[in-house]
């Protein structure tokens, strides 16, 4: 315990864990836990209140403008008033199953960012495989919506259910294909690696690989637009990934009412709410870092005077803003177009995307270009 009083003063995210006995390690981990936890809850209220914002500003009205200066509290007053609802659970429900979905959401779309980097140094868990890590834990993130809508014991939350279903899988192979291309250039699956590998300018970063001094030199001009390629693909599946429109066929109101969640109030409901944001924000960070050159400045100009944090939040809340626009302005798929563009477009593209970068690689391997 004396330990981890010397250590909280200076509490960083680059501490040298090697000098902590075991309890002082688990407390400040739990501390670092707690005060990322507390970060993502405010910046989830901030993105709520942005998407109503920018929503608004296209359609030429004010949006949320009373509650506190310029409507800035609007997000605070929502969410005390779903704290304080009662609590209504449908009498032919699975009351255990019906309450653990929204927690299983929840608990699944924090735990991913475990291993995400915002800064160097700056990540709870700097794994090896992180890239896997999150795969696995958003990938289980369906599973609070799954149970969510069976439990509920009625016909339009199971209908949601199995089209979220449906269509996070389809989406999420793609995803995986996708990803692939990333770790091929990268030659990590570690995230902090993959940021590293796109440092030097924003012609280094893997949407925009236009740099001939780089580390293939001008033979980089050949999977340069494969690679923007898969930027855009990626960002066009994260949108279904997080059931966001066009891609909100789990819970069109035009077909289910609200889908999985129709059946969920009060506390129940804001977990389903917030978990959907949280992992929103997640492939937004996950995009910055993939493809989008992570924490690292546009310039290169050899001493930096902005934080590198300050890099990786704009360029996240910039994917978020494009997110925003993206449901202002286009019109919902119908649901077999968007198995259609899942399977037959972007599967079968993301497959030959894989195949041509990794066969650059292994030529660039085996004839030197990158010496």
């Amino acid at each position: 315990m004396s330990d981890l009083m010397t250590i909280l003063p200076q509490l960083t995210f680059s501490v040298v864990w090697t000098d902590l006995s075991p309890w002082a390690w688990f407390g400040l981990k739990l501390v670092q836990a707690g005060l990322f936890a507390i970060t993502l809850a405010l910046l989830v209220a901030a993105l709520v209140l942005a998407d109503r914002k920018i929503w608004a500003a296209v359609q030429m009205r004010r949006g949320p403008n009373v509650v506190g200066a310029f409507g800035l509290l609007q997000t605070m007053a929502d969410a005390l008033k779903f704290f304080f609802k009662e609590i209504v659970i449908p009498a032919g429900s699975d009351k255990f199953l019906f309450i653990l979905a929204p927690i299983i959401g929840l608990v699944m779309a924090f735990a991913a960012w475990a291993v995400v980097p915002v800064a160097p140094g700056w990540v709870i868990s700097d794994i090896n495989i992180g890239v896997l890590y999150v795969l696995a834990l958003s990938s289980l993130g369906v599973y609070g919506i799954i149970i969510g809508g069976w439990a509920s014991n009625s016909k339009y939350p199971f209908m949601g259910a199995l089209r979220s279903a449906a269509q996070m899988v389809s989406y999420e192979v793609s995803i995986g294909f996708i990803i692939l291309t990333v770790i091929f250039l990268s030659g990590s699956m570690n995230l902090t690696t993959i940021v590293d590998s796109q440092g030097a300018g924003i012609f280094n970063w893997n949407m925009f690989l236009l740099n001939p001094f780089g580390e293939y030199g001008w033979k980089i001009f050949l999977i340069a637009p494969i690679m923007f390629y898969m930027g855009v693909l990626f960002f066009i599946s994260a949108l279904a990934e997080t059931n966001r429109p066009p891609f909100d066929l789990p819970e069109a109101e035009s077909e289910l009412v609200a889908g999985y969640q129709v059946e969920y109030s009060s506390t129940p409901f804001l977990m389903f709410f917030f978990a959907e944001y949280v992992n929103i924000m997640l492939l937004s960070a996950m995009m910055t870092i993939l493809f989008l050159g992570g924490w690292h400045a546009p310039l290169d100009i050899g001493v930096q005077f902005i934080p590198p944090f300050f890099w990786f939040f704009a360029k996240t809340a910039f994917i978020f803003f494009m997110f925003a626009m993206v449901k202002a302005i286009v019109p919902r798929y119908r649901y077999d177009q968007l198995m259609r563009l899942g399977w037959k477009v972007f599967l079968p593209t993301a497959l030959v995307a894989v195949a041509l970068v990794s066969t650059f690689v292994v030529a660039a391997n085996n004839f030197g270009w990158n010496a």
